[in-house]
């Protein structure tokens, strides 16, 4: 939810339980994505930013820049 002011809402007004799922998901996913030997970078930061994500302005940024990350991450053959 990297759009700061309906990402933002949404977070409070659903008492953060998005940030709960996606940590869960992206430790999930980390654990598949390291069995598997691929790049981990995004998962770990995903795990960062559903923790800081309770942060309204730090939540945004943060989750822009992991989205980046996992892009790169799925944009590589490996």
């Amino acid at each position: 939810m990297g759009i700061p002011v309906l990402g933002d809402t949404l977070i409070v007004s659903t008492l953060w339980t998005p940030l709960a799922i996606m940590i869960a998901l992206h430790i999930v996913a980390l654990i598949i994505t390291h069995k598997a030997g691929r790049k981990t970078v995004g998962h770990i930061l995903g795990i960062i930013t559903s923790v800081v994500g309770c942060i309204p302005l730090i939540g945004t940024v943060m989750h822009i820049v992991t989205a980046v990350f996992l892009m790169i991450e799925v944009g590589k053959n490996e």
